[in-house]
């Protein structure tokens, strides 16, 4: 079983432990509520394709009337056109990593952990669970003081400005919300596309909207008797008002959001009422970072294999760049060697060590030893532990 393990390894996509979706082989990354894009999807092209049916209709009654129709060709291809310019941003707004951050195998290294009594971090790190971490760690941004927390899930410091989806289960750099129209975490990588895809709904929206009024007006019979008669325009007319309310207003909230450098998450939370934005450059800068900046690449390559990135992240997040204090002067190399070679783990080694000179020194008067005065020196005791050693040496001084 190992060995087919070893020959036939995981793909990242495969053992990703967020809850997430993948397709095309990890190439396309989704949210957990997927399926409610098609929901989204039928929202926009089934009242788009039953306004194309009504001009193409329109087409048919002007071409047996002898009428001109290439105006109606026109509104025709603008309006499938835009259909399909909305669907596409859709689907890049959900298919693409948002700008997940990859987790880490084992707790960061604590600043605070060098003054608890342990001879090897490294061992209460990958052990034992008593580690502590500050629960926040504060980092400048602009010149400003910004407070990071630290994620339990994926043992992490998040950046500023990320935060971790409860629904996606992953952190998200530059978090903005979870849609579920879109069924995807709106964060860093995909926030453009999720504004040109409300954008574009709502010029959609206000197309048809339009058109279908143009339906009713240019019969001569009058509005009523048309609308009447013209029930697919009609119900288009109350569709696309009542949605302009809602993608309209959205594309308006977030264009506010993006000319102040605000996420949804850091509005919601009156993050900035109180104090400055660090991040606000100007509507301008603001307006270039969204649309005409560079997006960053994904932190994860979710067509590797799981072992080569777990390997990579270990050593990023390794104990080799740790200071030993004063207290520590164990050699704890020579007993991960020694444990590992004779396949024994390090507490059994500190479990079976005898210490002789120790236990000649602290028999009572019935040569019995007294376990509970013997000092351990993988235990830093307070002074007292300290005097108590010194006064057995200097007694057994005296006996020679």
């Amino acid at each position: 079983m190992a060995e087919q393990g070893i020959q036939n390894p995981k793909r990242l996509y495969q053992a990703w432990k967020g809850s997430n979706r993948f397709f095309c082989w990890g190439r396309l990354i989704f949210g957990p509520d997927v399926s409610s894009l098609y929901l989204t999807i039928v929202l926009i092209g089934g009242p788009a394709l039953c306004f194309c049916i009504r001009v193409y209709q329109n087409i048919n009654d002007n071409e047996k009337d002898g009428k001109d129709s290439d105006y109606w060709y026109i509104v025709l291809f603008v309006a499938a056109f835009l259909t399909c310019l909305d669907i596409l941003f859709l689907l890049m707004t959900s298919s693409r990593d948002p700008g997940i951050i990859p987790r880490n195998t084992k707790p960061p290294e604590s600043e605070e952990a060098f003054d608890m009594n342990t001879p090897s971090m490294e061992w209460i790190n990958d052990k034992t669970p008593h580690l502590r971490l500050p629960r926040t760690k504060e980092v400048i941004v602009n010149s400003h003081p910004v407070n990071v927390k630290y994620c339990d899930t994926c043992m992490l410091y998040r950046p500023p400005r990320a935060s971790h989806c409860s629904i996606c289960n992953n952190c998200v750099q530059k978090f903005d919300h979870h849609c579920p129209w879109v069924g995807q975490c709106i964060g860093l990588r995909n926030y453009r596309f999720f504004y040109l895809f409300i954008s574009m709904s709502t010029v959609l929206c206000l197309y048809v909207f339009g058109f279908s009024w143009v339906h009713i007006a240019r019969n001569k019979e009058g509005v009523l008797k048309a609308m009447q008669k013209d029930i697919l325009s009609d119900v288009l007319i109350v569709y696309c008002f009542v949605t302009i309310w809602f993608v309209g207003g959205l594309s308006v909230f977030h264009f506010y959001l993006i000319c102040t450098n605000q996420t949804t998450y850091e509005n919601f939370r009156y993050r900035y009422d109180k104090k400055e934005n660090p991040y606000h450059k100007g509507i301008i800068r603001n307006l270039q970072e969204v649309f005409l900046s560079k997006i960053s690449p994904s932190l994860n390559n979710f067509r590797a294999f799981a072992c080569e990135v777990e390997n990579m992240v270990a050593e990023e997040t390794g104990t080799d760049n740790v200071l030993r204090t004063s207290k520590e002067k164990i050699d704890i190399e020579m007993g991960n060697r020694f444990g590992e070679s004779e396949g024994i783990s390090l507490p059994e080694i500190l479990q079976n060590l005898h210490y002789d000179e120790l236990e000649g020194n602290s028999k009572g008067k019935e040569g019995i030893v007294d376990f509970d005065i013997q000092p351990s020196p993988f235990i830093f005791e307070p002074e007292k532990r300290d005097e108590e050693i010194i006064a057995c040496e200097t007694e057994t001084m005296h006996q020679v």
